[in-house]
């Protein structure tokens, strides 16, 4: 499947579940001893092909994979989890979800069958003060997850949650909500935003949907202003998202997929080096730019 044919199966279709796989059971580490910080990643997630293709984007997940330390449990906010309320999965064996449809046999042949964490949940639960977390069995791991997370950790052997994003809440409420979960990031957990800086699948150019780099000269000022920001610290600026001009209103018509961006940049403590990685757009109105902190 070419990416025209993708960008318009997950633009015209809807969510739908998967059967709970059947494993063993995996839990979160059986102890909660401090250990050294783990990073955390922004990953652009793009085509769910990207799940069985071997590209530069992949390749800039592997090697991600490779350089940091095997956590003990992920816990990825994803722009595919959208809720009323704030949830965390809690079930021992999340399903694979394949949320798309149109895309080739192999695609949905996919498992990743990596254990869920009941334990990682309900401290996660314990430790957000600013709101009621809601334990989910219902969800599973969606495609801004385990398509990304197969790259880094191939064998399935983390375990892995998810956080749903509350689509009731503004920018300031999820910068500031992903400040609570700073304490995980010294339990060895690996926190991942999951989504796209930009992201605007009506606008693509399918007459360059193959050209690596291209991008629309607004979807280009945004990402560039973006980065800008990210690397001078200047969060406000990217919570004021829709304050940054007409490039920012094009670049992130809805917010879902720029969302896990401040999750992860939410957590960045004072001195922590900032790598930018996968630094790419697609089709003219999508970026892969993806970011490692600490």
């Amino acid at each position: 499947m070419n990416r025209k044919q993708f960008l318009t199966a997950v633009a015209a279709l809807p969510l739908t579940g998967a059967a709970v796989k059947l494993g063993s059971l995996h839990s979160f580490a059986n102890t909660l001893d401090t250990t050294d910080k783990m990073p955390v990643l922004f990953l652009g997630h793009g085509s769910p092909m990207n799940a069985i293709e071997d590209n530069e984007f992949v390749q800039g997940f592997k090697n991600i994979g490779k350089e940091i330390e095997k956590p003990r449990a992920i816990l990825v906010i994803s722009a595919h989890w959208e809720t009323r309320g704030t949830y965390v999965t809690a079930m021992e064996n999340p399903a694979t979800i394949h949320d798309f449809g149109g895309f080739p046999q192999a695609l949905f042949d996919v498992q990743y069958p990596a254990p869920g964490s009941p334990e990682l949940a309900k401290l996660t639960k314990e430790i957000i003060t600013s709101t009621e977390v809601h334990l989910d069995e219902k969800w599973g791991l969606d495609h801004g997850s385990w398509s990304v997370i197969k790259h880094l950790y191939p064998n399935a052997d983390v375990p892995v949650i998810q956080m749903s994003i509350d689509y009731t809440q503004p920018a300031s409420y999820h910068y500031a909500l992903a400040k609570e979960l700073a304490a995980l990031r010294h339990k060895g957990v690996l926190i991942v935003g999951s989504g796209n800086m930009v992201h605007n699948l009506r606008m693509v150019s399918w007459s360059h949907i193959n050209t690596t780099g291209y991008a629309f000269d607004w979807a280009k000022q945004a990402d560039e202003k973006m980065k800008k920001y990210i690397v001078e610290r200047n969060h406000q600026a990217l919570i004021d998202y829709d304050k940054q001009g007409a490039e920012f209103q094009m670049a992130i018509p809805t917010p879902e997929h720029y969302m896990p961006l401040l999750y992860s940049l939410a957590l960045q403590e004072k001195n922590e080096e900032l790598i930018i990685f996968n630094d790419q757009a697609v089709a003219g109105s999508l970026t892969m730019t993806s970011l490692k902190i600490g």
